[in-house]
């Protein structure tokens, strides 16, 4: 048997321990050979690869990042080098030309669509969820994402102390695209004064009225936003616009955009910080090394009985699959009923609403 394995989208911590669990598995319980495609789907159009075996993924399972590369913009069914055309028969010639048997596609949802699509045109493919946001249908938590939450919870430590010195309002801006989950989560251990999420567009008034008390009880605020957040009857804050990719919008800087609407209103200084990429870097958490390779493995279990077409997810404490069809260009919001929303209301939290 003959696997390749690629990552496609932004990078995030624990890719490494899933392309790890991946190479081991297949080839201690099944002799199989192991190909790396460099780059994401560009790797396939471009012939970049290299040979995965033991030597090659010892003492990778705690490194960030990808030792294969990734390409967050390389969709061969809108190829961004050949002005939006279709050239996935080139990669789908290379796949038949290596030999590959099966393909393991590590990414999000626009990774999860590309590799539904290959998967139609024959192509044996099997997915793993990869996405700091934790956003992907069908998948309770994806590893990254308690790494992205726990470099937000330091961070807002960090900046916790510098507003109680000064009296400041501090804001801090996660990623997340169009789901508030770190935010929440970060912001929950962080103990954010304010929460902005995506899902509820904030009402200044009640952001400035929460600021307002903190000013006169505890001198400061600490205030945690997604980057998808957005003022009631206003829009999204958009810092990019790449037009050849399969995502053109780049959100950033609602923080700043925050920071203005309410220094004209407090008495407190105002700071905006942008946490970017900071989020994406660095080595995983314990939990996003366990969750990563509990997900290769099964990935790996998946192209040994034929269970192509699926991705791995997890769901309560279960790790199972789902069709590709049902995550291909899906994202998950934060259900208006969340447990998390209503333990942030109970402990005082403002929602901005």
């Amino acid at each position: 048997m003959h696997v390749g394995i690629l990552t496609g989208g932004g990078d995030c911590p624990g890719l490494n321990a899933v392309i790890r669990a991946v190479t081991l598995a297949l080839i201690n319980e099944c002799g199989a050979r192991v190909t790396g495609i460099r780059r994401g789907f560009l790797g396939l159009l471009k012939r970049e690869v290299s040979m995965l075996d033991k030597p090659a993924v010892a003492g990778i399972l705690a490194q960030g990042g990808t030792i294969l590369g990734t390409h967050n913009r390389c969709d061969p069914f809108h190829y961004f080098g050949a002005a939006g055309a279709d050239v996935s028969d080139q990669a789908l010639a290379y796949a038949r030309e290596l030999g590959l048997d099966a393909l393991v596609a590590i990414g999000g949802d626009g990774t999860m669509a590309i590799a539904h699509k290959l998967s139609l045109l024959g192509l044996p493919v099997v997915g793993v969820p990869k996405t700091i946001d934790n956003d992907l249908c069908h998948n309770d938590r994806s590893f990254g994402f308690d790494s992205a939450v726990a470099v937000v919870a330091e961070a807002l430590d960090r900046l916790e102390t510098t507003a109680r010195s000064h009296g400041r309002v501090m804001i801090a801006e996660t990623m997340g695209r169009y789901a508030g989950w770190i935010a929440l989560e970060g912001g929950m251990a962080g103990a954010a004064d304010v929460i902005l999420l995506p899902e509820q567009p904030y009402q200044l008034e009640a952001v400035v009225q929460r600021c307002r008390e903190r000013e006169a009880i505890e001198g400061y605020t600490l205030i945690c936003i997604a980057e998808g957040a957005f003022a009631d009857g206003g829009d999204l804050t958009v810092a990019q616009t790449i037009a050849d990719s399969p995502d053109p919008l780049r959100l950033g800087g609602v923080g700043a955009v925050l920071a203005h609407q309410l220094t004209p209103l407090l008495q407190s200084e105002v700071r905006a910080t942008l946490l970017g990429h900071v989020q994406r870097g660095g080595s995983p958490t314990p939990f996003d090394r366990v969750l990563a390779t509990r997900f290769g493995w099964h990935a790996a279990e998946l192209v040994q009985t034929g269970g192509f077409g699926r991705m791995v997810a997890l769901q309560g404490d279960r790790v199972t699959s789902v069709g590709l069809e049902l995550v291909a260009g899906r994202n998950r919001p934060i259900p208006a009923g969340h447990g998390m929303l209503a333990a942030a209301r109970g402990l005082g939290v403002s929602l901005g609403v």
